[in-house]
């Protein structure tokens, strides 16, 4: 009887606690580029994403996640190794994470030596968009973090349809070019790798599986088919409000870098064109992640696979008159960050406020799988916020993101901290309580010394932790490379 007791009670607990069934739960990790938090589910006015919106209700926001480096890249293999740009010394687009740490482990790879089976799709280590996705290569890969690999091969810019560039003084190929493509959604890149990321499940739906599935948009080409444009009023758009002399008081390094009237020429009737053809794009994009999300739950997979969505960095779409990344202001380091993980019910729909760094979800992932993670990592296990969004036992308070030129920045929850040339070609200070777009410099402000003596001290500290002293010739000899002319 005694034994029918416990025989019984053990069916309970794993009726009741998916965790207990589960040993080792599936992981589902989506991941966009360029997205800014430009998410109807992050409060943004205009944009549509219902499914990732429906994704947040069944699991947790994070509301105040940064990245450590605002470029693909870098901020790619910080996330991937769980460590800061200076320690893995890969510092904008050029190089490989592990040429420049062969022994490293990665978050894929982990749970690759723990028994997982894992793919990647598209694009997850930095890949040229849209050159690499035309011709369907990813020369910077790294095939130790997989088992299985799909490079995505689409037409981009040269899909059938109507094309606009938006930047007329930009012909590069980061140029804002739209195309109102025809077809329909899996004749273009995000389409197909759902298709791929679907195809992945299906196969491997009876077995532990780490799943990577990149998306490219909102990058640049913008395209996206002619339904995902019609969802939006171009005449409707609305363009951030920014100060005519806001960056009169930046220092002067990176005054007119990626400035609108220097490098884009953007107009407002141009500007709202870019607009709808940015947020077609994560519309077009969305569509794909619901489309992997169904298949999860038509497979029976949904109950045991913990869900992450993100973006590798932030993005100005005319904030500061600037547009694109590797700016240091809040939409260039802020992105949109999603957890979903079924057997925690009390997570979902719920958002926490707490400052979040993309390298804290490497040892988040291993806890949740219950893997041990190497010590060497320098994000910190999430699972305390995942438990309770207010969670007193989160103590890390400051965010850390490095850039060109040596710029380096510090994102407090009152305060941002920045400063250029490693401290010697400007300093900015914005006051968030008082001016949450960041359009004051607050710097060379003397009511303000004391605050600039305290954070650059707590920056200086910051970024030693982050592996800058004993990297640093290396360091300083890759940001020069990147230096903006005067």
């Amino acid at each position: 009887m005694k034994i029918k007791r416990i025989l019984l009670l053990a069916v309970m607990l794993v009726l009741v606690s998916p965790a207990i069934a589960a040993k080792a739960p599936n992981v589902l990790f989506l991941m966009s580029d360029d997205l800014n938090t430009a998410l109807s589910g992050f409060g943004h006015p205009q944009c549509k994403t219902p499914e990732l919106d429906k994704l947040a209700e069944r699991g947790m926001r994070f509301e105040n996640m940064h990245c450590q480096y605002p470029v693909c890249g870098a901020s790619r293999a910080s996330l991937m190794s769980g460590l800061y740009p200076y320690t893995n010394r890969t510092l904008g687009n050029a190089g490989t994470l592990r040429g420049n740490m062969p022994d490293v482990v990665t978050m894929s790879q982990l749970f690759r030596k723990n028994g997982y089976r894992v793919g990647r799709v598209s694009k997850i280590y930095h890949m040229g968009i849209p050159p690499e996705i035309i011709v369907g290569t990813a020369i910077r890969d790294d095939p130790h973090s997989w088992d299985e690999v799909v490079n995505i091969k689409a037409p981009e810019q040269n899909a059938p349809g109507e094309k606009t560039n938006w930047s007329p003084k930009n012909k590069s190929s980061q140029s804002f070019t739209g195309v109102v493509a025809e077809g329909d959604d899996l004749l273009h890149a995000d389409g197909m790798a759902a298709n791929h990321a679907i195809d992945f499940l299906k196969r491997h739906k009876d077995k532990p599986f780490f799943l990577a599935c990149g998306f490219v948009r909102p990058h640049v080409p913008l395209v996206a088919p002619a339904k995902y444009f019609d969802r939006y009023d171009r005449d409707a758009m609305i363009a951030p409000v920014v100060p005519e002399n806001d960056l009169e008081d930046v220092p002067e390094i990176i005054r007119n870098y990626k400035r609108n009237s220097t490098s884009y020429g953007v107009t407002p009737e141009l500007h709202k064109g870019l607009l709808e053809a940015y947020y077609a794009s994560i519309s077009y994009m969305d569509a794909q992640v619901g489309r992997v999300l169904d298949a999860l739950e038509e497979l029976g997979l949904a109950d045991n696979t913990i869900i992450v969505f993100t973006s590798d960095h932030g993005y100005l779409l005319g904030h500061h008159n600037k547009f694109q990344k590797q700016h240091l202001f809040e939409e260039a380091t802020r992105v949109p960050f999603i957890v979903s993980i079924p057997w925690m019910k009390n997570q979902h729909g719920k958002a926490t406020t707490h400052i979040t760094e993309l390298i804290d979800l490497y040892p988040t992932l291993a806890k949740l799988a219950g893997l041990k993670a190497p010590n060497s990592l320098h994000g910190e296990s999430m699972v305390p916020l995942l438990r309770n969004p207010n969670s007193r036992d989160w103590e890390k308070d400051v965010a850390f993101t490095i850039s060109r030129s040596g710029g380096e920045s510090i994102r407090t929850k009152d305060w941002r901290f920045t400063q250029w040339g490693f401290g010697e070609k400007g300093l900015e200070l914005y006051d968030l309580e008082k001016d949450p777009d960041e359009f004051t410099n607050q710097a060379g402000n003397p009511e303000y010394a004391p605050v600039v003596k305290t954070l650059r001290a707590q920056l200086i500290a910051k970024r030693d932790a982050a592996g800058f002293k004993q990297n640093r010739t290396a360091i300083i000899g890759k940001s020069g490379k990147g230096k903006q002319k005067k």
